[in-house]
């Protein structure tokens, strides 16, 4: 079969693998189409990994079921999970799925950016959602990401009345957005450094945007009747947004930190200033739980949170190179799909 082989960036080649061969409990799935998301061109993060092959926010048709197989058959459309938690744990039993052991462990084989991937019997234990007929293999990428953003949103309590303010407008942040605006925020402000997004992000239920240089805290003073942000997330990863993060929360609210951020970012906080008598938190969140996903699986499916209108490159296997170029440049862009059966 044929798979998009990651080296770098601007090095990603269409090779040939055997087919992967399944055993008990476990599925193989043709893959229909599979995002590329921002943490596959974190280039200081996989080129040390490399080669292999990525793609994470899958959706695909069974082809075949190994013996024990249930709750799912050969045939039905399904997305699935790469990380998925025990279960049992310490972590789990207390609610942070996904900081537990084996969730960091779980994945594909061999990735998204491949014709077939075979489904460990984990992943099909706690990692398999079936697709309503009203939900495309396309939008059902969006699943994953979402379940992230639901995540986030529910640490921090997002609610009815907040101002929310996202740091970066790129996937994540325009998920965000949308997803702030579903939970009945009064006021949802973006930020991000190309207009393109900008652009998007106000398309997607922002109140206002700016350009990241211009995001000071008058600013935000000046378009929120003198306040600042209840809620300020951050899904860019320089520094210079980090700190803008710390400067844009009001008395009472709450940072999240949702990016991963550049190699060896640190930040200077003053206790004093930010904790002690503020009341400010920082908090973060990593990835989606089961739960979180059937929760984006059902927003994506009642139309809460519209994905389709994000998608702005629909790309064969043979251009996965092409779409790796797009995402990692961040420029007119929002979120590519590779179809690897085309």
């Amino acid at each position: 079969m044929r798979v998009a082989m990651y080296y770098r960036n601007n090095d990603v080649r269409i090779e040939e693998v055997p087919r992967p061969k399944i055993v008990d409990g476990e599925l193989l799935v043709r893959v229909q189409a599979s995002g590329i998301c921002g943490t596959d061109v974190m280039e200081w993060y996989r080129v040390g990994k490399a080669p292999l092959v990525l793609g994470h926010e899958i959706a695909g048709e069974i082809v075949a079921a190994g013996n024990g197989v249930t709750g799912c058959a050969i045939g039905d459309r399904i997305s699935v999970s790469h990380h998925v938690p025990c279960m049992t744990c310490h972590y789990c039993l207390r609610g942070h799925h996904t900081v537990c052991d084996t969730l960091r462990t779980t994945r594909f084989d061999p990735g998204g950016f491949a014709e077939f991937v075979r489904i460990p019997a984990i992943n099909v234990r706690h990692g398999v959602y079936r697709l309503p007929k009203d939900v495309s293999y396309e939008e059902a990428t969006f699943i994953e990401p979402l379940a992230c953003v639901v995540r986030g949103q529910r640490i921090v309590g997002v609610r009815k009345g907040d101002t929310v303010l996202v740091i970066g407008s790129g996937i994540s942040g325009i998920l965000h957005v949308k997803l702030a605006r579903a939970r009945g925020a009064a006021k949802v402000i973006a930020t991000d450094v190309v207009e393109y997004r900008l652009a998007a992000a106000k398309r997607s239920g922002a109140d206002g945007t700016f350009l990241a240089k211009d995001c000071h805290p008058e600013a935000i003073r000046t378009m929120n009747q003198g306040m600042l942000a209840d809620i300020v997330i951050v899904c860019a990863g320089s520094a210079d947004a980090h700190l803008q993060a710390l400067a844009s929360v009001e008395r009472g609210g709450t940072v999240l930190f949702f990016a991963a951020s550049r190699e060896s970012v640190n930040l200077p906080i003053s206790v004093n200033d930010f904790f002690w008598r503020n009341e400010m938190s920082l908090v973060s969140s990593y990835a989606g739980s089961p739960d979180d996903h059937r929760e984006a699986l059902e927003l994506i499916r009642d139309r809460s949170v519209g994905v389709r209108d994000m998608i702005t490159h629909r790309l064969g296997l043979n251009e996965t190179g092409t779409g790796f170029r797009l995402v990692a440049q961040a420029q007119d862009s929002i979120k590519v799909i590779i179809e690897p059966q085309k």
